[in-house]
């Protein structure tokens, strides 16, 4: 009886964690920080009414959970048509909300030079870090747009070193996602007047962002052992808008507790070397994958957005 107990036992240490049919792995530790990035909002509705209503849904969803966001700032948005859509951010912060800087332009790292991307980051700083300072808080974040980090060590670092002096620390991500695609579909359903299509979009979304997750716990694991910290990328768009509270309650189901990201990023797996160049904007388990030149076998099976919502959308290729 005891020969068959420790078989069983280290059967259970050869195979490694099972999950049950949910996708979860018994007495896992799951921890998630959640971001928006585009403030004040990703949308091709650019009337002042549609952001007010966008902004209100998801902090409407936000506020009550008590949910710890950074929310990342383009202020190239902030002086189109109406002036008054800083009120939009201060929205945010008056919610107990945590604002970081996501450049003035929304410029790729890849394609720009280092000083006039540098030029365009400090920018993307005067009225954000204003209103953190009228707070008592310091703009302390930046997210690179499209996730490109350039296409060189050389610029990495030099960039790297700028934003340091600059008292910035790099906001990572660990699950990626084409929400925005999804975004688009949405709206591009109800400017058809197509509901039918909307709420087609809308069912495929959150179990998109589920298997989103699960593939992603899944590259922790073999990278790491262990579901890490995680940090989730959203956008302040209408999808979410509607549907982020969904979102929610998906993680609750999977147990996971929300963190800060400063919290987040004490996950000594953030501390991992990346040395990832590449063209495209992807996820750090993948940047860290990449590096420590995995078999291609590991990035089978990633998640794909269903081909219905490309075609609404109009896009090509994730």
């Amino acid at each position: 009886m005891i020969r068959k107990a420790l078989l069983i036992l280290l059967l259970c240490c050869l195979t490694g964690p099972v999950a049950n049919s949910r996708g979860v792995v018994a007495n896992e530790r799951r921890e998630v920080a959640i971001t928006f990035d585009d403030l004040p909002v990703a949308s091709m509705l650019q009337d002042d009414p549609s952001w007010k209503e966008i902004t209100r849904k998801l902090l409407r969803t936000i506020t009550p959970n008590k949910l710890p966001v950074v929310a990342f700032v383009n202020e190239n948005k902030l002086y189109v048509n109406d002036p008054d859509r800083v009120s939009l951010l201060k929205a945010w912060l008056d919610a107990g909300l945590e604002l970081g800087n996501h450049s003035f332009s929304h410029h790729s790292l890849n394609s720009t030079a280092l000083s006039d991307y540098e030029a365009d980051v400090l920018r993307g700083e005067e009225i954000t870090g204003g209103l953190m300072t009228e707070r008592g808080k310091t703009l302390r974040y930046f997210r690179h747009p499209f996730l490109h980090t350039g296409r060189s060590i050389e610029t990495r670092q030099q960039f790297e070193s700028f934003l340091r002096a600059h008292g910035y620390t790099i906001a990572p991500v660990t699950i990626d996602n084409s929400d925005w695609i999804f975004a688009r579909a949405y709206e591009n359903a109800r400017a058809a007047n197509d509901a039918r299509a909307r709420q087609r979009v809308a069912a495929a979304y959150v179990p998109y962002i589920k298997s989103k997750f699960i593939y992603f716990e899944s590259e922790s694991r073999k990278l790491f052992g262990r579901n890490i910290k995680q940090i989730l990328l959203l956008h302040a768009n209408s999808i979410n808008a509607e549907h982020f509270g969904e979102i929610v309650a998906m993680l609750r189901s999977r147990r996971y507790k929300f963190v800060t990201l400063g919290d987040a990023l004490t996950d000594k797996a953030y501390a991992s070397t990346d040395t990832f160049t590449g063209p495209g904007g992807i996820s750090w388990l993948d940047r860290w994958a990449l590096t420590r030149r995995v078999p291609p076998g590991f990035f089978q099976k990633e998640p794909r957005t269903p081909a219905f919502v490309m075609k609404l959308a109009g896009v090509d290729s994730e």
